[in-house]
């Protein structure tokens, strides 16, 4: 499935079915094709959902390196490994200079696991946001 398809499914999805969730997708040019996916009211955390050959990979952006108080990044990053299991389908990471939360699924994944993949690491983020807010300047 391509970005573009994705789209158009997730917005219909939407609009059809009057999901607790509301999708809005928006197609990214550049070297990757990535689709910004914001849910209505949450857009200050978009998803970027890309597609490879091997998965559908979708990460959200929490915060920057420099945003962690600096003697509590050890005791941060700890928490963050101790939530990683527990926490449904998605898993901390870095990329750059950012801390991400991301979930990946099949390619051969329908348009409604990837909207439950959306929604779930949508939720997710909410949480972390909280549950770390001590480490964070």
């Amino acid at each position: 499935m391509n970005l573009h398809a994705i789209a158009n499914k997730l917005n219909a999805l939407s609009a059809e079915q009057a999901l607790s969730m509301q999708f809005d997708c928006y197609p990214i040019a550049g070297d990757v094709e990535v689709l910004q996916v914001n849910i209505l009211g949450r857009e200050e955390l978009p998803i970027f959902l890309s597609v490879t050959d091997n998965q559908i990979l979708c990460i959200t952006y929490l915060w920057g390196k420099d945003e962690v108080i600096a003697d509590k990044q050890f005791e941060m990053m700890s928490a963050m490994l101790e939530l990683n299991i527990p926490m449904p389908l998605s898993a901390f990471a870095s990329i750059d200079n950012k801390y991400v939360l991301y979930g990946a699924l099949s390619t051969q994944a329908d348009i409604q696991q990837i909207a439950q993949e959306l929604t779930v690491l949508s939720d997710n983020c909410l949480e972390v946001i909280d549950e770390m807010a001590d480490y964070l300047i």
